[in-house]
């Protein structure tokens, strides 16, 4: 790229850039985008279709978890890329609605094209957009239910989240209630701590095997066999230090000349190995957890001592482990004290397979829980994680929102409609680009209605007149859909799902439309 001027011209870009600028650039960037959305469009819905990933090794993904699509998607083209974000910070924030926030992204640019077409500025669509977005959140607020946010309502907002997900042989609704009750079991005045529950996966028996844990899963196994495996009213010791012997800092050498000499060294090495079992012995420790290393002379005199012993535990699970039980995470087994020390209602080590788990559990009153998933493959077992991970997700935010709305296509009907009837009010041709916002959001309904076997045209025409006397979404009823209130079939979102992928899809879609120049270097 040169700029002219009155004496030679001046070279700003190299030989190799490329620039791609005004109507060219919006087509690529708008249909880019488009592309991204329509790879994950026919996925939506309970009656959704999976999509089957395969990476340059071979590594098989089968999915219809929006966010996990476009993250395997081998995606290069930054408009493209912005999609793929929308799905994450959906995901990030709310936990689920990735698809949604992705399918109506792509529908605002494809809008957007049809306006750039007749002319409407890039800005004039933005301002639109924006306005018509600000509409959508204020319709969702008047839809929120008034129930009570009770554990009944969070069932089916858990079930609605996983239903059409590969949750394996198990009931959605029987999961639903292991998710509630985990989330329940770490709730308090200030809300959920959704960290505090924790999703261990473990192949070998079905999905309907999935259990809730009142404690930390955790994968690592004894030192040794001879440990004991099952330990009640366990005190327990998490450290962040080797149980080794001492090594210098200086390189330094010694010589041993005598037979006596090199009996002394050992002697001392294996006083010093003893002393530290017996440091952790004498401070009244059942258990203990290492994130590093122990010596095999030291799990042999711990394993003397009765103490159960567990080194090289990931960081996670130490912080895991130390958050359960109380306990301080301590540099040294020198001056342990009561107040480092936390404490378990049990520490048992179970077989599983060819694996062993350590389940350390402290009861009603457990502050870590952990939901131990269950698969009969790789691939059931990590769709049913994710699935159980979003309604995890939606089930805190609902319980922190404290607000719930109809699902199934019902909330993005009525803010369409709200849009439509509001649009006069706004000035110019920014009431056009609300229109085409409000023509957009009917593409999620549509879409639903169409992977369920229902015809797309007909059933929206359905579904805005019952609309306009009540209440009603396309729900699944057995193998079929049809048209009906989704809260009597119990299909209920958290309305912070809806704000989010609101907000993000239009984010998304505006910062494309308003690129009107690429610049890519070679």
């Amino acid at each position: 790229m040169s700029v002219q001027g009155t004496r030679s011209p001046v070279f700003i870009l190299g030989d190799d850039a490329q620039r791609t600028r005004g109507r060219d650039a919006q087509t690529s960037n708008i249909a880019a985008g488009k592309a991204v959305a329509d790879a994950v469009r026919t996925t939506l819905g309970p009656r959704g279709m999976d999509k089957m990933l395969v990476d340059s090794t071979g590594t098989v993904v089968i999915t219809n978890d929006g966010v996990t699509i476009l993250e395997e998607m081998d995606i290069e083209h930054p408009a493209a890329q912005m999609l793929v974000e929308v799905a994450r910070t959906q995901e990030d924030e709310v936990g689920d609605g990735t698809t949604t926030a992705s399918v109506l992204a792509g529908q605002l640019l494809a809008k957007a094209e049809d306006l750039l077409a007749d002319d409407v500025h890039p800005t004039t669509i933005v301002e639109g957009y924006a306005a018509a977005r600000d509409i959508g959140h204020a319709a969702i607020d008047d839809l929120r239910l008034d129930d009570d946010v009770d554990d009944d309502l969070l069932r089916r907002v858990a079930a609605t989240s996983m239903t059409g997900k590969g949750t394996g042989d198990a009931n959605a609704d029987a999961l639903a209630d292991l998710v509630v009750e985990a989330v329940q079991q770490v709730a308090d005045d200030e809300g959920a701590n959704r960290d505090a529950v924790r999703v261990h996966a473990q192949s070998g028996a079905s999905s309907g095997a999935t259990e809730l844990v009142r404690g930390i899963v955790a994968d690592t196994d004894p030192v040794r066999d001879d440990m004991p495996r099952d330990v009640t009213d366990a005190s327990v010791l998490v450290l962040d230090a080797k149980l080794d012997t001492r090594e210098t800092s200086a390189d330094v050498e010694y010589t041993i000349t005598s037979v006596d000499q090199l009996s002394a060294a050992l002697d001392a090495e294996e006083s010093e190995l003893r002393r530290y079992a017996e440091a952790v012995r004498d401070a009244g420790v059942d258990v203990l957890v290492s994130q590093k290393s122990i010596d095999d002379r030291v799990a042999a005199f711990l394993a003397e001592a009765g103490v159960l012993a567990f080194e090289s535990v990931t960081q996670s699970d130490v912080n895991a482990i130390a958050s359960a039980t109380g306990a301080t995470v301590v540099g040294s087994v020198d001056d342990v004290d009561d107040a480092d020390l936390g404490s378990a209602e049990s520490v048992r080590v179970e077989r599983y397979g060819g694996d062993d788990l350590t389940f350390i559990e402290g009861g009603a009153d457990a502050s870590t829980v952990t939901l131990l998933v269950r698969g009969s493959t790789a691939h059931v077992l990590d769709e049913l994680e994710r699935a159980i991970g979003d309604a995890l997700d939606v089930v805190a935010v609902a319980l922190d929102d404290g607000g719930v709305v109809p699902g199934a296509g019902c909330v993005e009907i009525a803010i369409a409609d709200r849009i439509r009837d509001e649009a006069a009010r706004i000035d110019g041709r920014a009431q056009l680009a609300a229109e085409a916002y409000a023509d957009a959001l009917d593409a999620l309904p549509r879409t639903l209605a169409e992977n369920t076997g229902m015809d797309p045209i007909d059933a929206l025409v359905d579904l805005r007149a019952a609309n306009e006397t009540g209440r009603a979404g396309v729900v699944t009823v057995g193998e079929r859909g049809e048209i009906a209130d989704p809260v009597d079939h119990g299909v209920i979102d958290p309305a912070a799902v809806k704000h989010e992928a609101l907000a993000s899809a239009t984010e998304a879609a505006t910062m494309v439309v308003r690129i009107d120049d690429v610049i890519a270097a070679e």
